[in-house]
């Protein structure tokens, strides 16, 4: 039977692993949360319950092996983090499309879907490393993917990918048990208020040595500026830039309206397959909810970034004109888009299999209504001069050219 308990989860990691040392305990304590939200508010189904207990032995067990990483190779604390260009957007605003077009130019560092899920190499990746062995990470990406469209077909088509795909550095934040990935597959509001009012720096100090260890099991130049993105970084921005003091942000905006109802739509087909007692309206509500600070807490931390360290992107000059909006994001980084834009289009034409079916949903599914989000958040559009979209509720075009 699962157990969702901290010290039984801790022994069976490390019992599995054969080590002691997870790094800094300052995990705990999100973990400690997290785990009386999920059996207080969640109300896992048998699946739930199983499912969470993997998850977390599958986190818990890859601390224990980054640990391990550190101490064996300790050259992989000491690679560079230069310049990373970071892409800040709430969920469902584009972040996804700017991400992969900017990862298909050869001059940035990104991660691949199966680093995000499992971003640490097993024990005797030096045999991987000098082409004796395969790695096993990307099969097991593409199982979890296989379960995970069977038991709800409709969040892949949420969110296309694939095991090579590029992909966000959220996996690297769940390594500290920290973040709006949990909130957006179980219902634990307790968790989120509680994350809410914490300083998130060993979180992201984390996320910053978990990165160096990908990028060294690629064996990439730490020359090369690592694309990242989460919308998890709207929350955080203080901590980001803290952890990456250089960076440069690209800002993603799109009508609220949009925003909220997708991300509803995203956290319910996720919900759904752990509880058998989500609630519409209840995920409407946390996700105006969420939804509304996020943008609250990166418009109080812009009023401290110069301004020549970020651009604005709106998702609807992406659709419109994708290549001038990205030669535009290109003048703001100072380099040359040319040699970048054949990948681009390769891109754009492979996220037409990828996107097989149209994301469709309704505020009136989760209980909203546009006049009561725009009510919300209409100081949002108008500073930002953001276009309330006529077609609601079809993220169809998320992932192509217009």
């Amino acid at each position: 039977m699962p157990r969702l308990e901290k010290q039984f989860l801790l022994d069976q990691a490390s019992a599995a692993a054969g080590l002691d040392d997870f790094g800094d305990s300052w995990f705990e304590r999100p973990l400690e949360v997290l785990l009386d939200a999920i059996r207080e508010e969640a109300r896992l189904n048998a699946a739930g319950e199983w499912s969470a207990m993997k998850q977390f032995h599958h986190v818990l067990r890859d601390r224990l092996l980054a640990q391990m990483w550190f101490k064996k190779h300790p050259e992989i604390l000491a690679r560079p983090i230069k310049r990373p260009v970071i892409i800040v957007g709430p969920m469902r605003s584009g972040t996804t499309r700017l991400h992969r077009l900017l990862a298909s130019d050869q001059r940035f560092s990104h991660m691949r879907s199966f680093e995000t899920i499992s971003p640490v190499p097993r024990p005797g990746f030096e045999d991987v490393l000098a082409g004796k062995k395969n790695d096993f990470r990307p099969v097991l990406a593409a199982r979890i993917m296989k379960v995970a469209r069977l038991a709800n077909p409709r969040t892949l088509s949420i969110h296309p990918t694939g095991p090579f795909e590029p992909e966000e550095e959220l996996g690297l934040l769940v390594a500290s048990m920290w973040g709006m990935k949990h909130e957006a597959q179980w219902h634990v509001p307790s968790y989120g208020r509680w994350c809410e009012g914490q300083d998130p720096a060993p979180a992201y100090a984390y996320m910053a040595d978990l990165l160096r260890l990908v990028g060294w099991s690629q064996q990439t130049s730490s020359i090369r500026p690592w694309i990242l993105k989460t919308p998890q970084h709207m929350l955080d921005l203080p901590a980001l830039l803290k952890t990456f003091p250089d960076a440069r942000l690209i800002f993603s905006h799109r009508d609220p309206q949009q925003v909220v109802g997708s991300a509803a739509s995203l956290a319910w087909n996720q919900t759904i397959i752990y509880s058998d007692h989500a609630d519409a309206a209840t995920i409407g509500e946390e996700w105006l909810l969420k939804t509304k600070l996020q943008i609250e807490r990166m418009r109080a931390a812009r009023e401290s970034i110069p301004a020549d360290r970020m651009i604005d992107v709106r998702y609807e000059d992406m659709d419109r004109d994708w290549r001038g909006t990205m030669e535009r994001v290109y003048g703001f980084l100072d380099l040359d888009m040319e040699p970048a834009v054949s990948g681009m289009e390769a891109f754009l034409e492979r996220s037409k299999s990828l996107k097989r079916h149209p994301h469709n949903y309704t505020l009136e599914q989760f209980g909203l209504t546009g006049t009561r989000v725009h009510q919300e958040l209409g100081d949002y559009v108008r500073d930002f001069d953001i276009q309330r979209e006529g077609s609601f509720g079809q993220d169809e075009s998320a992932l192509a050219s217009a």
